[in-house]
């Protein structure tokens, strides 16, 4: 600081002193460094130099931000929240058994291939997180039947 005065600012008096007072006032309209309270003053498209805070100097550099949505109500919740499929609320070993149709003329071929179009359509990596647990027991369950009609016909 010299006399009170920035570097930039004495530099900017002494270059308004040799110009001459004409040029010196194009040069202050287009550009002016306040005090320690103001920011950059940059020009508009009119030739006014507009005021602006470190803050608003800085958000003025900022990308628009985009809108949040407000969070759902319950009753909106329900309306979009994903319906269980009906075949996963069958949970019952009998229900399962039913759909696996296992019959005494199955072979180890066609279980292993009820097995797989079961596991096609019932797998829980194929079903929202909360509707997996319910998957997971109709897969268990399928399997336990599966491998245990393959046991019994290696007894019979």
């Amino acid at each position: 600081m010299l006399f009170g005065q920035s570097v930039f600012q004495s530099v900017l008096t002494r270059l308004k002193e040799e110009r001459g007072e004409e040029e010196a006032e194009e040069t202050e309209a287009s550009f002016r460094i306040k005090g320690l309270g103001m920011g950059f003053v940059a020009p508009t498209d009119e030739g006014q130099a507009l005021a602006a805070t470190g803050t608003e100097a800085y958000l003025a550099f900022l990308p628009e931000l985009p809108e949040f949505d407000l969070p759902l109500t319950e009753a909106e919740e329900s309306k979009s929240a994903p319906q269980i499929p009906a075949h996963l609320l069958r949970l019952t070993e009998k229900e399962i058994a039913e759909e696996l149709a296992i019959t005494a003329a199955d072979t180890e071929a066609t279980l292993s291939e009820k097995r797989r179009q079961f596991a096609k359509t019932n797998h829980p990596d194929g079903f929202a997180p909360e509707f997996r647990d319910n998957a997971n027991i109709r897969m268990k369950t399928a399997n336990l039947l599966i491998d245990t009609a393959i046991k019994g016909l290696f007894w019979r």
